[in-house]
């Protein structure tokens, strides 16, 4: 079968960077976007992520439907996959995410949140063919996990607290993230990937929005600045997004998550720009290197298992 441009080696590896360096960039844009709106509570905080994924969403279908001729083609049957995968996918990843977020800096978020590749390729194993685990694998994560435990050590001069609504729960977020790169795979056999996303960030935002309200959450601080802010984010979902799902689609999940090690070097070089936060400390570059070492060794494809 003649080979997309989804698949071509040259335009996997620039979209998946670029989708890369979009979601690195959300890390600390969602912390200034708290403090332009004031946003303290976890209900806000949800308000807040909520907006964005229902822009995100919308902006996704309406490039879905301009790229069209005619209906969306979104079938009723594919609905209970659409909210499934929102529910995962957008809700529970994005809840944990979001009050994590505000509990825990830009800097950690970030490498923590790298994890998601080393759950994909664990979930990966139990819920597709031909995607085992094995000796190179299973080192990866453990160097990957490994990273996670060194940036979150505490000692003498090492200092910063661990908590469960912060780095616990960016860590869930990220298994959740894992887990819906692997469903993503699956669904986009049978449906469109442009599809999916706009109707799960749809379906998923809307639940978030309804948690975020019944919590007493509120929105204020509306300037152009926080605006303009707002949409780079939703631009940010919408088009990585759906990039990354036709990257999905067309090819094995490791080829395309081997990319995923850049995030927390675009996360911590963005924190340090714009949060201007302690970022290339030594314990912070070594817990760097262990995620994006062990990202590189779980997706390292050998010379007898390349393709011709």
């Amino acid at each position: 079968m003649k080979e997309n441009i989804y698949q071509r080696p040259v335009a996997v590896s620039l979209l998946a960077l670029l989708c890369c360096a979009m979601w690195g960039s959300a890390f600390p844009c969602i912390k200034l976007g708290y403090a332009m709106m004031n946003i303290s509570g976890a209900g806000s905080q949800l308000l807040y992520g909520g907006v964005r994924f229902l822009l995100a969403g919308l902006m996704t279908l309406a490039f879905a439907r301009l790229s069209r001729k005619g209906p969306l083609g979104l079938k009723a049957g594919d609905l209970p996959a659409v909210c499934g995968q929102g529910l995962l996918q957008t809700t529970a990843q994005y809840v944990f995410y979001y009050i994590g977020l505000a509990h825990c800096t830009s800097t950690k978020s970030a490498v923590i949140n790298a994890s998601y590749t080393f759950f994909a390729i664990i979930f990966a194993h139990f819920i597709l063919k031909g995607e085992r685990m094995n000796w190179r694998k299973t080192l990866g994560c453990l160097l990957g996990f490994g990273g996670i435990i060194v940036m979150n050590m505490k000692g003498p001069g090492l200092g910063g607290e661990v908590t469960l609504i912060g780095e616990g729960f960016i860590l869930i977020s990220s298994m959740a993230y894992g887990l819906g790169s692997v469903t993503l795979k699956i669904l986009t056999r049978r449906m469109d990937a442009t599809l999916l996303t706009g109707g799960q960030l749809v379906f998923g935002s809307l639940v978030m929005l309804l948690i975020g309200f019944l919590m007493g959450g509120r929105l204020e601080g509306w300037t152009a600045a926080s605006v303009l802010l707002l949409l780079y984010l939703a631009a940010v979902s919408s088009v990585a997004f759906t990039i990354w799902g036709l990257l999905l689609k067309y090819n094995p999940v490791s080829r395309v998550t081997i990319f995923g090690f850049s995030i927390p070097v675009f996360g911590i070089c963005y924190s340090a720009v714009l949060l201007h936060e302690q970022a290339f400390t030594l314990r912070n570059l070594a817990a760097l290197a262990l995620v994006c070492v062990g990202i590189l060794v779980v997706n390292h494809t050998g010379p007898s298992t390349r393709k011709a």
